[in-house]
């Protein structure tokens, strides 16, 4: 690019130049990036920092927490709760809703996060990062404002005004969608702040790069054991050309790799615990990174329908998650199907 472009500059943009996004969701955005970074100083102090390991705590999933999640938590409701432009957030570590202390102005968005997704990999040095999503409070009369309850939240994902995630890897990178494609950001260090370092990014729509956990084959359902058998077939079987496959066992690195150049993520329902959907949420985890590979040309399905056309119905909600390159969704979706 000729010349930097600051993710500030970028949302002025936004809202001044294209009539794109609000004044509040323009400064609701930079609170987040802010705390982005100060999660990945943390990140990258790592040991230095006394921030690695467990925290001998579980959250409301009942998974052990790590140290960093709980940090990461803890900044992202400090940096957003005083702005004025949040009524309450949500987050994958807390049972409940977050509302905005009477003390502070509220305002008409509702934030969403997994603070540290891929806590699993924190302590091995590999890429983790946050994932977010903001929604707007429905039925406001515009001179009062409502008290905030867990159904306010309860919002399909084509309803979010903004997603994203932060990559916290070799380089600490911001993607972001308000409705109009996806744009990337890397934090320049020594300038601190986020720069615009791709805009419109495409997924291909054909892949050779698939991502699932392995080990988990022999409890999958029929039409996914398909598709991977076919992957592995390679160029001697039905699909005609030979597959990679990619694990990283963090959603935001996974994701990012395909953002980057194409490929099929899958976290499926399987049957060690039939009675749930699926492992990863829907609210955290897959709206947001639904609704990024969809503006980015790719597909989301949790098998059998859109998962941005799926009715929340609890805070906490698990999905089957199937995204990236376009065709190889719609295939898989195509088996479940049959």
């Amino acid at each position: 690019m000729s010349s930097k472009i600051s993710l500030t500059r970028y949302l002025v943009e936004k809202q001044r130049v294209q009539g794109h996004i609000p004044a509040q969701l323009r400064l609701l955005l930079e609170v987040v990036a802010r705390a982005c970074k100060g999660i990945s100083h943390a990140v990258n102090k790592g040991a230095l920092g006394g921030v690695l390991g467990s925290a001998d705590s579980e959250n409301v999933q009942g998974e052990v927490q790590k140290k960093l999640d709980i940090i990461a938590n803890e900044v992202l409701i400090e940096a957003n709760e005083w702005g004025g432009h949040l009524a309450a957030m949500a987050s994958e570590e807390m049972e409940g809703i977050y509302v905005v202390p009477n003390r502070y102005p509220k305002g008409e968005y509702l934030l969403l996060f997994d603070p540290l997704d891929g806590s699993s990999n924190i302590d091995v040095n590999v890429s983790i990062g946050t994932i977010f999503s903001v929604l707007k409070k429905q039925g406001d009369d515009p001179n009062t404002i409502d008290p905030v309850n867990e159904a306010d939240f309860l919002q399909k994902g084509c309803q979010q005004v903004a997603a994203g995630y932060c990559v916290y890897g070799p380089q600490t990178t911001l993607v972001l969608t308000v409705g109009d494609g996806v744009s990337m950001f890397t934090l320049d260090r020594e300038q601190g702040s986020f720069v615009l370092t791709q805009e419109d990014v495409r997924i291909p729509e054909d892949t050779k790069e698939f991502a699932i956990n392995m080990s988990n084959m022999r409890h999958w359902d029929e039409p996914v054991q398909r598709y991977i058998n076919e992957c592995l077939q390679g160029r001697d079987g039905e699909r005609g050309k030979d597959f990679n496959m990619r694990w990283i066992a963090s959603m935001v690195a996974d994701v990012h790799r395909i953002l980057s150049r194409g490929g099929i993520f899958m976290y499926p329902w399987d049957k060690r615990e039939p009675h749930k959907p699926g492992k990863l949420r829907l609210m955290y985890e897959a709206n947001p990174m639904a609704w990024l590979v969809e503006q980015a040309g790719g597909a989301a399905s949790n098998g059998r329908e859109r998962i941005l056309d799926i009715q929340p119905k609890s805070l906490h909600e698990r999905v089957s998650v199937i995204l990236g390159s376009k065709n190889e969704v719609e295939r898989v979706t195509r088996y479940h199907q049959a």
